[in-house]
Formats: C-alpha cells, structure tokens, sequence
C-alpha cells in the first residue's frame, strides 16, 4: 500500500472553523500559534484543519478573504512549526454530516450546490495548491447515506478534475459514504491520478468510543462501557479495516484515517488502552492519521483530564 508521507501522524483542530458559532471572538482566540506549536511538539508531522464553506463564502457565493485570512493564519503557523496541512471541507452548501445540528440539505441533487463546490475547491487550489506536498485537500466530510454514493464518486471526479488544473500536484483525500466508514471505502471509484488517497473515520466500537454520548440516537447516554467488554485486540481492526486496505492495494493507492478517538466520558486508563490497539494496525499497515481533537469538543487530547497519560497518547497517537 502507498505510504503518504508527510501525513502520518496528525492531529485535528476541530471546532475552530468548523461546529461552532462563527463568532469573530471565537474564530480569532479558539485557536493560536501556541497550539501548533504544543502539536508539533507531540511529534505531529501534520494538522487537519476542518473549515465550513460559510467561513470563506459570503451568502451569495463570493468569497470572503477575511474569511480566508483564517485558513492562511492555519497555514502559516503550521509552516511556521514545521507541520503539514489538511484543509478539510466540514460543511458545504447543501450538505452536511450533522444531521441533528445543521440545516443543510440538497447537495447531492443540486447542479447549483455542485457548481458552487467546484468553485470553492477552485478558490481554495488558487490560493493553497502551490503548497504541495506540504498541504492536501479534503474534498468533503463523511457523506452520509449509501444513496449518495454514485452522485459521489462522479462529483468528487469532476471537482478533482478542475482541481488538478489549478493544482495538478496537490493530495487529495476522498471518502466514502457511512461517515467516512472504513468498510464503506470499497465503493469508491479507482483514484482519479497518483495523489488521490483514500480516507476513513473511525470510532469503533462507537458504544465504546462515543458512550454518553448527547447527539446522535444511536447510543444510549446512561450506559458505560469498559474497554475490555468492547475490543481487546488489534484483530478487531484489522477485520475493520480490511476491505478498505484491499482497496488501496488493488488500485496502488494510500489510506489515510482523518478522524479517531475517544470521548471524554471514558476514563484516561481506557483511552490509551483504545488509542494503543488501534494504533498498531495503523503502523503495521502505514496508514496515516489524524487523532480527534486537539482541545475541546468532547475529545480534548488537551484538556486537563487526560494530564496523567498525555504522554503515554502522544507516543500513540
């Protein structure tokens, strides 16, 4: 399987330009150069900067270079530390992962919406593509439903193309339906060109990954799970994870991972226990990755409750 180098071992700041209020207070101080700073002294060789197209777009579809003074402040402070960069599109018109906290809608029947995601990308390649092979780009956060799938794989192959025009050296991630599902990356389409890789999230199992867990109706928030009634061996994953490295092989591509990790109502002790087991597969496979999140959002791998096994988590991050 190709190895990507340069992305192997990333964190996400997560809840900066993307899942939060979008107010300018927040957006100027949730995130600063300090923070790039603490992840590249984890031993970090990446960030994945999720941002939502209302960040960069104004409402009638321009773009907004204050918007954009964000991503450049997240590209010049990774330089700046020696990091990588993901620019990961959360959110765009019509379309988003969060059914329970967004509105959007459409996407996937949409010309319009489309059209407006392919001009995004191009702004984003005019702006970001000369960064290569220090930056990549993420076309589009966890499509949702198995429907989509077919609309997916023929937008993601327009948009790389007017990508590549811009940018023909640039990495880009695509994923599959099922939130980026690690069995669902079978059904994507062989990569457009050599710099295509393919990528996946991965909370499982999510009774033990997401337990208390307020949002989503598929876990019961008053139940706990230990680690040891939910995986206990790296078998686990390497099942998991199987379809999607027989994928990458068959078609000579990569497989990247931009999301995992454990929420803060499972114990410190749990989590290493978790992050540990995952984690041989991704090294004994090359798979690079992205933990779940630097602070905040229910993950915080800085926040002070994990101040006892941080650094047992950064050696396996």
């Amino acid at each position: 399987m190709k190895k990507i180098n340069g992305f192997n071992k990333g964190v996400n700041l997560g809840g900066w330009l993307s899942q939060c209020n979008y107010e300018k207070e927040h957006l100027d101080t949730f995130v600063c150069e300090n923070d790039f700073e603490v992840i590249a002294s984890w031993g970090a060789d990446h960030v994945r900067v999720p941002f939502d197209y209302n960040i960069i777009e104004n409402s009638d579809g321009s773009f907004s270079d204050e918007g954009f003074a964000y991503l450049d402040k997240a590209v010049s402070c990774a330089k700046k530390n020696g990091l990588n960069i993901i620019l990961d599109l959360h959110k765009t018109a019509g379309f988003s992962f969060d059914y329970y906290g967004e509105s959007e809608s459409g996407f996937f029947d949409s010309a319009e919406y489309q059209e407006r995601f392919y001009r995004l990308w191009e702004e984003v390649a005019r702006r970001y593509g000369s960064l290569a092979p220090n930056a990549a780009f993420e076309l589009l956060n966890e499509v949702t439903d198995a429907e989509f799938i077919d609309k997916w794989n023929m937008i993601a192959k327009e948009c790389i193309k007017r990508i590549r025009k811009i940018a023909p050296d640039i990495l880009i991630l695509v994923g599959s339906y099922h939130n980026n599902s690690a069995d669902t990356v079978q059904f994507l389409d062989e990569p457009f060109d050599s710099n295509v890789i393919y990528n996946m999230h991965c909370y499982e199992p999510l009774k033990f990954t997401h337990q208390g867990a307020y949002w989503t109706t598929a876990i019961d928030p008053k139940e706990r799970i230990p680690f040891e009634n939910s995986v206990t061996s790296p078998e686990y994953f390497e099942e998991l994870f199987s379809t999607a490295i027989a994928k990458a092989e068959e078609n000579g591509s990569g497989l990247y991972c931009g999301e995992y990790g454990c929420i803060d109502v499972v114990s410190p002790e749990d989590t290493v226990k978790w992050f540990r087991t995952i984690n041989s597969v991704f090294r004994k496979h090359g798979i690079g990755r992205a933990a779940w999140n630097y602070k905040a959002m229910d993950f915080g791998l800085s926040d002070r409750r994990l101040d006892g096994v941080r650094s047992q988590l950064i050696e396996l991050l």
